[in-house]
């Protein structure tokens, strides 16, 4: 691991790194909060009985597993020591996160498995948690699971002849949240969709997404369906599977949202939508009252070897903490001897491209890049007096996981990140377990300042 961080390393100047004309700044870990991978709760007492056990899709063939534990968790040939069904719903796969006035924290978890076809019986829930620093420790105050009782999505939901509506992760893939004073917003995949929930869960409003006024569809929103002749076209979709909106960041006066894609809108032949000569995502503006696209519009270009993005939040009015990550996990010095052979005792493509920019974005660059002020290396974490409970050597802490999901800010000085572990398929700290959720609070200063 030594050896990977040197390298990665060019010219320090003051608390800043020059690196591939970009400016890294200095992060030092003030404090480590975990939740054990295994965090299990039980379904409502009301929900139907399919939903009390959740994961029963989860093999390779989607025929029922009715053993709990039966169907091993994988990342990729490395068992996790993990297996699905679980008895009750995973607390897992927290995607997205917002801090509170009074120093707790609203999160949420996603679709469930990965999938919409394995996921059917994975509950939709928001969590609100509160962080012990001294302890390292998670508590969860409340769980909110989210129903249709007033049938407003647009589309049959599995629950649908239920008497209790309850939402599942083959309805929505439930990404990034913005709590607000009638519930919450929420970013959503498959479609995607913007989604609103009243505090009670209860959804409200399911909003198609438009960029410069065409619908933006992934390959599963409920809209489209195949034709029923094979010499006939595909129906037509611009974004890929998974793609929809891993971001959702809200402005200061709460007049808007701002939700950012996770992967770039096609264009055809062969061509998807760029920005500064790299592959480019949109981040799109909603009005809040009218409850519409407001047709302006901003492109997020990737980075080296960026590929993902994993969480999106504004810190004023004009700028903004974005995660970018690439698809590895693990360090480098389990890697593998021959990426092409993995094998169960290594990691087949170690993490290298784990970061948290800042962005601007304003009228003057509407319909242009964002401009990126610098960002802070997720795998070069200064840790000097060992506070990790979890992850850290030689006075360095790291953050190897594929999906980091979760980054806002928690004072002037200071932010919160934390990983989605996509229970029970995700092995990056250790390569043959599932894990943890980790969060973990930055001091930060001179990134949040930086102009």
């Amino acid at each position: 691991m030594k050896t990977l961080l040197l390298a990665s390393v060019a010219l320090v100047v003051s608390s800043a790194v020059v690196l591939a004309d970009e400016t890294a700044f200095k992060a030092t870990l003030v404090s480590q909060a975990v939740l054990p991978a295994n965090t299990i709760i039980a379904a409502p007492a009301d929900a139907p009985e399919f939903l009390k056990q959740a994961g029963k899709f989860s093999t390779p063939d989607r025929k029922r597993a009715t053993a709990l534990g039966s169907v091993p968790g994988l990342d990729g040939v490395r068992n996790t020591g993990l297996g699905l069904p679980f008895d009750g719903q995973a607390v897992q796969g927290f995607s997205g996160i917002k801090t509170m006035a009074d120093g707790t924290f609203w999160t949420l978890n996603d679709n469930g498995f990965g999938s919409k076809s394995n996921s059917s019986d994975a509950m939709l829930m928001l969590h609100h948690i509160k962080f012990d620093w001294q302890a390292g420790t998670v508590e969860r105050l409340d769980t909110v699971f989210l129903s249709d009782p007033d049938k407003v999505a647009p589309f049959p939901i599995v629950m649908e002849g239920a008497d209790t509506r309850y939402l599942t992760g083959a309805d929505f893939d439930i990404e990034s949240i913005q709590p607000v004073g009638d519930g919450f917003w929420i970013g959503e995949e498959l479609g995607p969709y913007l989604i609103h929930v009243a505090a009670d869960g209860k959804l409200t409003d399911v909003v198609p997404t438009l960029v410069d006024g065409k619908p933006v569809l992934s390959p599963d929103n409920p809209t489209l369906s195949l034709p029923a002749d094979p010499s006939k076209p595909l129906p037509a979709f611009n974004l890929r599977r998974s793609n929809g909106f891993e971001g959702l960041a809200q402005s200061k006066d709460g007049s808007k949202l701002y939700g950012l894609l996770e992967g770039p809108l096609y264009l055809g032949d062969g061509k998807f939508e760029q920005a500064d000569g790299a592959t480019a995502i949109r981040i799109i503006e909603f009005d809040v009252a009218q409850k519409a696209w407001t047709g302006r519009s901003w492109l997020y270009p990737f980075s080296g070897a960026g590929t993902n993005i994993g969480d999106f939040n504004m810190i004023d009015e004009s700028t903004a903490l974005v995660i970018e990550r690439d698809g590895g996990a693990g360090l480098a010095d389990k890697a593998c001897a021959d990426p092409a052979k993995p094998e169960p005792t290594c990691f087949d493509k170690p993490a290298g491209h784990k970061r948290v920019y800042k962005i601007v974005l304003d009228d003057d660059n509407v319909g242009k890049a964002v401009r990126k002020i610098g960002y802070i290396d997720l795998l070069n974490i200064a840790d000097p007096d060992g506070k990790a409970k979890q992850g850290t050597v030689n006075g360095v802490y790291t953050m190897p996981f594929v999906t980091i999901e979760n980054v806002d800010v928690v004072d002037a000085t200071h932010i919160v990140v934390g990983n989605d572990n996509n229970l029970p398929y995700s092995a990056g700290r250790v390569v043959d377990k599932a894990d943890d959720n980790e969060f973990v609070l930055l001091e930060v200063g001179d990134f949040l300042a930086a102009k």
